[in-house]
């Protein structure tokens, strides 16, 4: 893994203008905090304004189309999200996969598209209860990634893994640690036999599953949970950076 803990905070649809604010005082703070790396993915709308805001954190993309251009009204192409100042985009959320019925050749697609645009990728998988409750959490899971990793260009550092249990996205409900745990060497040990020991070692598997301030330790101390994929925590500077805090074990928090 990568030396410092990567914390990343997706607005999904929220966040006007008036929300800047927030990016500055987590962008203040992440320049105090440099034993963690902090990012944002705010909405399309405010790619541009917060990369323009900021210093220090990292800013990318909920999503992008597969195509770079053409005939797609109201949809944005991983060229323009770069364009605007992203670095990184998020693929295959559940939330895409099930109200846009994103399927895993939907989201190789955009992984090429994101890869010819030069973005770093962060790559979402997750089971539902139902799969879970059936013990095949671990074995949908690691399909998903088979399929999407054969199209990644580069692992190491330019890709991130972010394990969403389905189930535990905006519920308040998370995997217990020990299920967290089980999972994400699963995804280590697939990472390894896809790219090699030393570059399989260095991809970040981040947690993103309602995460907290008050969880945030506990899961983060976990073994191959090198992050966070934060939701509704991330609308609120003061909940994000206690998040971060976290991350690094300050007894500040």
């Amino acid at each position: 893994m990568a030396d410092r803990p990567y914390i990343v905070g997706n607005w999904k649809m929220n966040g006007m203008r008036a929300m800047l604010p927030e990016a500055r005082a987590i962008d203040r703070a992440a320049q105090r905090l440099m034993k963690v790396e902090v990012a944002l993915a705010p909405p399309f709308t405010l790619i541009h304004a917060v990369h323009r805001e900021v210093e220090q954190i990292g800013v990318g993309a909920q999503d992008c189309h597969a195509g770079r251009d053409g005939a797609h009204t109201g949809d944005v192409s991983a060229a323009m999200i770069a364009d605007a100042g992203a670095k990184f985009v998020i693929l295959g959320h559940s939330e895409r996969r099930a109200a846009h019925r994103e399927d895993n050749d939907m989201v190789a697609a955009k992984i090429a598209a994101a890869n010819a645009a030069g973005l770093d990728i962060i790559l979402c998988c997750g089971e539902s209860l139902e799969t879970r409750d059936e013990g095949r959490a671990e074995d949908f899971v690691l399909g998903q990634l088979r399929h999407a990793l054969a199209h990644v260009d580069a692992a190491g550092e330019r890709l991130t893994v972010a394990y969403e249990p389905v189930w535990a996205i905006g519920t308040g409900r998370t995997a217990a640690p020990r299920d967290i745990a089980a999972m994400h060497a699963a995804i280590r040990t697939l990472l390894v036999e896809s790219f090699g020991a030393e570059e399989g070692a260095q991809v970040r598997i981040l947690y993103g599953g309602s995460v907290k301030p008050e969880n945030a330790r506990e899961i983060l101390a976990l073994e191959n949970v090198d992050g966070a994929l934060v939701g509704g925590a991330s609308l609120s500077a003061e909940s994000f950076l206690g998040i971060a805090h976290a991350a690094i074990g300050d007894e500040d928090a």
